[in-house]
This record gives C-alpha cells, sequence and structure tokens, in this order.
C-alpha cells in the first residue's frame, strides 16, 4: 500500500474510532486506559525509530518525555494555552533538544551512546527538579476548563481523541521511514555502520534525522500528560517506568518493523492495565522483566518475528 493511501486509512480508522467510542462508551475508565496504552504506542515506535531502525538504543526516553510535558506547563501558565498549542510546541522543543543532543552524542557507538542519553535525562531531572517557575520538585497542577464545546463529554474523551490521532500519526511517520530512502539509509547503518560509511551513506545526518524525529514524537506523547493527570512532578514525568516500557514493548513486539513496537505496546500495556486494576500497579515492571526474559531468550526477534518465519515457511510449502 502507498504512503498516502496507508496514511487516509489510518486517519479515516482513528477518526471512525473515536466517533464510535466517544457516542458509545460511557466508561470513564476506558479512557484512563486506552489513553495510557496509546501513549506507550507512541513512545514504542518513537524509540524504535532511534533503537530499531538505526540500532542506537536510547535510554533516555523519559527525558524527551518530558519535555513534551513541562513545555506545556510553561505555555499553560504564561498564557493558558490550548492543548494543540502544548503539543505541537512540545514535539518542537524535544525534536531541537533531540537534535543537539544527537549532534554531541552520535560520535558515540553502542553503550557510551546509551550512557550518554542516561546522563541526558539525570541533568534534565536536575534542571526540572530545581526550576520553581514550573513547581520544581512540588510539582505544578493544571486544570483544564470542561472542553464539552468541542462536542466530547468530557476532557479525558477529549484528551483521548488527541491522542488517537498522535497515535495515528506516529504510525504513519514509523511507516514512512521504514519504506522510505531513509530507512534504508538508517537500515545500512544498523547492519554495519562503517560499511555505510564507505558506501557514501551519509551516516551522521541520518542519524540526525532519527534523533530529531523519534524525540519529537516522545515530547508529541508527554505533551498532553499534564492535562490528562491535571499535575505533574519530576518523578513521575521522569519515572524509571517509561524508560524501561519504550524499550521493552519494541523488543517485545520486534524492532525491525513498524508494526513491532505497536504489537508489543498494545500487549504489554494491555496486560499492565489490567494488573493495575486487579493487583496492583507494583508489579508492572515485574512483568515487563519477565516478559522481556522470556522474549529475549526464546523470540529474540520478537513477534514480529514469528510472523516473518512463519510467512517463509509458507513460501517454502
Amino acid at each position: 500500500m502507498k504512503a498516502r493511501w496507508f496514511a487516509l486509512v489510518v486517519f479515516a480508522f482513528a477518526i471512525l474510532l473515536i466517533a464510535i467510542t466517544t457516542t458509545t462508551v460511557k466508561n470513564e475508565y476506558f479512557y484512563t486506559a486506552s489513553y495510557t496504552v496509546l501513549q506507550f504506542v507512541i513512545l514504542a515506535t518513537a524509540w524504535n525509530i532511534l533503537g530499531g531502525l538505526t540500532g542506537y538504543v536510547n535510554f533516555g526516553s523519559a527525558a524527551f518525555f518530558s519535555l513534551g510535558a513541562y513545555s506545556s506547563v510553561v505555555l499553560y501558565t504564561l498564557f493558558k494555552a490550548p492543548v494543540p498549542v502544548g503539543i505541537v510546541t512540545g514535539a518542537v522543543v524535544a525534536a531541537l533538544v533531540g537534535l543537539g543532543a544527537g549532534y554531541l552524542t552520535l560520535r558515540l557507538r553502542g553503550v557510551f551512546f546509551a550512557i550518554a542519553t542516561l546522563a541526558l535525562s539525570e541533568v534534565l531531572y536536575t534542571f526540572v527538579v530545581n526550576w520553581d517557575f514550573v513547581g520544581g520538585a512540588r510539582g505544578a497542577y493544571i486544570i483544564l476548563p470542561n472542553e464539552a464545546a468541542f462536542g466530547f463529554h468530557n476532557n479525558t474523551q477529549y484528551l483521548f481523541a488527541l491522542m488517537v490521532l498522535m497515535t495515528a500519526f506516529s504510525i504513519v511517520v514509523a511507516r514512512f521511514i521504514e519504506i522510505s530512502r531513509l530507512g534504508r539509509g538508517l537500515a545500512a547503518v544498523r547492519d554495519d555502520e562503517i560499511a555505510a560509511e564507505c558506501s557514501g551513506v551519509p551516516t551522521l545526518r541520518l542519524k540526525l534525522v532519527s534523533t530529531t524525529v523519534s524525540g519529537a514524537l516522545m515530547g508529541m506523547a508527554g505533551s498532553t500528560y499534564p492535562y490528562f493527570m491535571q499535575y505533574v512532578e519530576p518523578t513521575s514525568s521522569f519515572s524509571l517506568s517509561i524508560s524501561v516500557n519504550s524499550i521493552a514493548m519494541p523488543l517485545i513486539g520486534g524492532m525491525h518493523s513498524w508494526a513491532g513496537p505497536i504489537i508489543g505496546a498494545i500487549l504489554l500495556g494491555t496486560i499492565q492495565q489490567l494488573v493495575q486494576v486487579t493487583v496492583s500497579s507494583a508489579w508492572n515492571l515485574l512483568i515487563v522483566g519477565v516478559l522481556l526474559v522470556l522474549f529475549v531468550t526464546l523470540a529474540p526477534n520478537g513477534i514480529m518475528g514469528w510472523v516473518d518465519r512463519w510467512r517463509a515457511r509458507r513460501k517454502r510449502s
């Protein structure tokens, strides 16, 4: 399917999903749980652009997520900016930081790059904790007016609808990158960066594009977080679970395909939401760890790896 038609189908499905759910589903928890799962779909997709397609492991997902969240806090504090403005601003700020951080760190490889992204997250966390304008360590409140004028019953439905549209956008971007010339260049970097450089591939430029797009999508995912929670503070926005889930979900779903992170995020995110309401949210990271060990051991290429092997067997038979 061509990229244009794929985008039309994805956005049409997203609009249809919003229309059906907001008119038929009245359970508030459905929107809360769905928002969280879709947020992880975006984060997993964004992480995979750099980690899966390019081969550079990013431990700083929470930093870019928080950049989007605190960009919205600043805009709301100064101008009472509407949510769409916060989304665009959060994406732009995270993209610029991704570009700058990439320029400084992408000459590092392997574990050195991973440590550099972790250091970036710690630096930003320290900065936010000591920035009184956004609440510092005590956090900040954001109370939205009722968005019923937009045709939604409450703010939760409104933010759910925005998250559905942002998820559709991130899926379209990820698939376009994978099938484009950019995606082929990133795959060359992932497979053998030195050989790619010797073949004339502009590896640094491609990696900078990858970090910028990945950062922008993560910032976009975090931009609605303060509006959704109505409160944000550094410990929750820079949470370890954000970084761990962003890595685990593509690994479980499959890192070499745009569909892998979506499958992993829906599977793992749904399990976490079910455990949270039936047992305790404290079990979430344990579940992630157990599933990650199982998939790394039994299916190193994730669920999409199983699918690819099944297709190969069908072709041979």
